[in-house]
């Protein structure tokens, strides 16, 4: 399954992004907390070179609980400010705040010695589409500034927005980059609901979905559909349409819309706390969910 999407608007942002980079002291980029390495852009590393960086591992809620923390530890220990956040949850902001300030503490004691007093921090906000930028953005300021939606490129221009005398935002377009080199970073994307869902096979996607589940977090779809589901792909989405009674004209399970459901219930959470990539070094467990 090669999945591959990056419309000519994504081109435009890139060249957006370039032009105002010069402007930006800290880069935060908002990673989705059940795939954190997938969801990375990798251009933003070029993009940011030489910049103070903050990772936020956004829709931690969603996530396993011991995997959050093993991935933060990860980011970490690589050098980047890392916050584990739920960004429709104002409470977690504070720390972000303090995280921001800290990031760059070096250029504020700069400033400071140049004479240069009460310059707000600017924060480029970078992420993939659908991880989360514009409600992190309307959380952290405490008001609607940014358009969100539960759908890939709602945002498609940058616009700045100052919270507070402290810092300043830019907010920018969710972009993907021209390709994937690894065939399983598209999938993972396409499972958190990063590409445009009318470009993918769903029935292939979620049988790709429903058998990582039964591998790494067994129980998972018994729980929520309360029965056994076979491991074979097709049977499973089959089952999945007959307890849930999406049937066709004829009586027959229909396994396009049960395929349908199964993404929904991942992306919304209502299948537990899943994470659906783990970190590449080999140092944890992956059979561990504690």
């Amino acid at each position: 399954m090669n999945i591959q999407w990056y419309p000519g608007h994504m081109t435009k942002a890139r060249r957006m992004m370039q032009e105002n980079i010069k402007l930006i002291d800290l880069i935060v980029e908002l990673v989705d907390a059940r795939a954190p390495l997938s969801s990375r852009n990798p251009d933003i590393d070029d993009l940011g070179r030489g910049k103070a960086r903050l990772i936020l591992l956004n829709k931690a809620d969603l996530a396993s609980e011991c995997w959050n923390d093993r991935w933060t530890d990860w980011f970490l220990r690589r050098g980047f400010s890392a916050v584990r956040l739920d960004s429709r949850n104002r409470a977690g902001m504070k720390s972000v705040q303090n995280v921001i300030r800290e990031a760059c503490r070096e250029k504020t004691e700069r400033d400071q010695k140049r004479g240069i007093k009460n310059r707000p921090i600017r924060a480029m906000v970078v992420g993939i589409p659908n991880v989360g930028k514009s409600t992190f953005i309307n959380s952290f300021a405490g008001k609607a500034c940014a358009k969100t939606g539960n759908r890939p490129g709602v945002t498609k221009g940058a616009q700045w927005i100052r919270l507070n005398r402290q810092v300043e935002l830019l907010d920018t377009p969710g972009i993907l980059w021209p390709k994937f080199d690894d065939p399983e970073v598209g999938i993972r994307l396409a499972i958190l609901g990063s590409v445009n869902d009318e470009i993918l096979n769903l029935q292939e996607l979620a049988g790709r979905l429903g058998s990582f589940l039964q591998e790494y977090f067994p129980g998972s779809l018994e729980e929520r559909y309360q029965t056994a589901v076979p491991p074979e792909p097709e049977r499973m989405l089959r089952k999945i349409a007959e307890v849930r009674g999406c049937l066709s004209r004829g009586g027959e399970p229909d396994v396009e819309r049960a395929a349908s459901l199964l993404l929904d219930d991942f992306r919304s959470g209502r299948l537990g706390k899943i994470t659906l990539e783990f970190p590449p070094e080999g140092e944890y467990d992956k059979s561990r969910k504690d």
